[in-house]
Formats: C-alpha cells, structure tokens, sequence
C-alpha cells in the first residue's frame, strides 16, 4: 500500500464528499450524573469518510460512539444521520436507522455458542425476510470477502483472534450497510494482522461506499486509513483537534494533538523537522 498515493486519495476523495453530511454531531456533552466527560463536540461525518474517533485514554473515545449508536443518550446536544435528529426520534425510528448500520465490538462480539455461520446468519434471520437456503448463500458469500470461505461450522473459540475479528466483519456487513462502526477493531492483533485488517475494512468500505466510523489510537491505522479524525481531550473535556490526521500533524496548534500524532517518531530516531 503506498502511502503517499493513498493520502493524496483519500484526500481528493473527502473533498468530493464535503458537500454530503453522512453524520452530524451538535453541540454534544456527554455526561454521567453531575460528572461530564466531554462537552461541546460539534463536527460532521461525511459520506465515505474513514473517520477515526482519537484521544488519549479516559477520554470518552468508546463513550462517544456510544452515543452514536443509542446506547447512552447525551446529556444535551443532538445526533444527526441524514440531517435526521436520531436522539428525538421515536424507538422505532431509531431501530428504522440502526437497520442502516453494521457494528463491529473490541472483543469481535460473535456469540461464543454459535458457529460462525449462524453469527453471521443472525441479523439476516432478525431483519430480511430470506428463506434459509438464501441466508445460506449469502453468508458462504460474506465469510468469503473475508477470507473466512468453508469456515461457516467453527466455532470462535476454534479460530484465531484475526479471524474473529473477521468473522465480526462479516456479520457487520450482512445487510449491507451505510454505516460500519468499530470499536478498537485491531486490539489484540500483531502487526502484520491488525494490517490486514485495516486493508480489508477499505475493501469493505469501498465495495459497499459505505462510511466508516472507527475508535482506535494505533498510529498505523490512523495515518494508512483514515480521511477524517476527531481528537477528544481528557484535560479540558472537549474536541480539540477536527480534520485529516496527517493535516492535523503537520499544522494543529495543540501541543497535545500533535504529541499523540507523532509518538512513533522518536522509536524511528526521527525529528520533527525531517
């Protein structure tokens, strides 16, 4: 993967896409009784963006994406999906959005006492109305984008954390989706796997134009993949650092932003100015 050819696309890509708004964050404070994590937070997701969530730890990096996907309601702000207000919407609503969404946990998330197969199966059985020899097919089909073709009958704790983490994948993308969020999806990976994955949540992206929210801190994936960052702050509670990460290290006025991105630079006997 070259680098400098895939930051020069991934940016001209992102520019296409500034007009569409995919997700639009308002005015967002994330709380939990009188003790707020994060306030403030405004900033949009656009459609087929990599966006990555970054921050140091505690900061409300995982928080935050719960909020995206309903799992805690904020404190104040609003949520947007579409220009569509998914916080005041009603449940089912809600649920009509979700349906939109592929998700992805740090643990892969697949239920320990189902193959494979019947995890990918699931949302298909829950939300389509496909005979079972056409879910079936579909889930040969999605372990196969994933490299995980014949392995519909293993359990998770048959394979190994890499193919787990694809077996996830797969199910994320069951239906589909606009939306395919991770939470930490290279935790636990070597680097060579946590590579691979990265390479195939593009393919996916890119095979379903889907829009890509993902939480994680690997310098890697940050700077390989992402088209979009924001950077939550720990000390003073709020966003500060919004843009594409490898703008953000070059030109972000914050000490702290610019710190985080550059802390594999001393391990490679770098400086700064080279």
């Amino acid at each position: 993967m070259n680098a400098e050819t895939n930051t020069e696309d991934k940016t001209e890509t992102n520019a296409k896409n500034k007009a569409e708004v995919h997700i639009g964050i308002r005015n967002l404070t994330m709380a939990f009784g009188s003790f707020v994590l994060q306030r403030d937070l405004d900033f949009n997701v656009y459609h087929g963006d990599v966006f990555v969530i970054m921050g140091g730890s505690g900061c409300g990096k995982s928080t935050l994406l719960k909020h995206m996907l309903g799992l805690i309601s904020p404190a104040k702000g609003d949520i947007l999906y579409d220009g569509l207000s998914f916080t005041h919407a009603s449940e089912a609503q809600q649920n009509q959005m979700r349906q939109r969404w592929g998700i992805t946990y740090q643990s892969g998330g697949l239920f320990s006492a189902m193959t494979t197969g019947q995890n990918v199966a699931l949302p298909l059985q829950l939300y389509t109305g496909y005979n079972e020899s056409q879910i079936k097919d579909i889930v040969a089909y999605k372990l196969s984008l994933v490299g995980l073709a014949g392995y519909q009958d293993f359990y998770p704790s048959e394979i190994s954390g890499g193919m787990r983490k694809r077996a996830a994948l797969a199910r994320a993308i069951a239906l589909d989706p606009e939306i395919l969020f991770f939470d930490e999806p290279s935790a636990g990976l070597d680097p060579i796997s946590s590579r691979l994955l990265d390479e195939l949540i593009v393919q996916m992206q890119e095979s379903l134009g889907a829009t890509v929210i993902m939480v994680t801190h690997e310098l890697p994936s940050i700077f390989d993949i992402a088209t979009n960052s924001v950077y939550l702050d720990a000390q003073s509670r709020t966003m500060i650092g919004y843009g594409n990460p490898s703008d953000l290290r070059e030109n972000t006025d914050q000490a702290v932003v610019r710190q985080f991105l550059n802390r594999g630079i001393a391990a490679t006997g770098e400086t700064e100015n080279e």
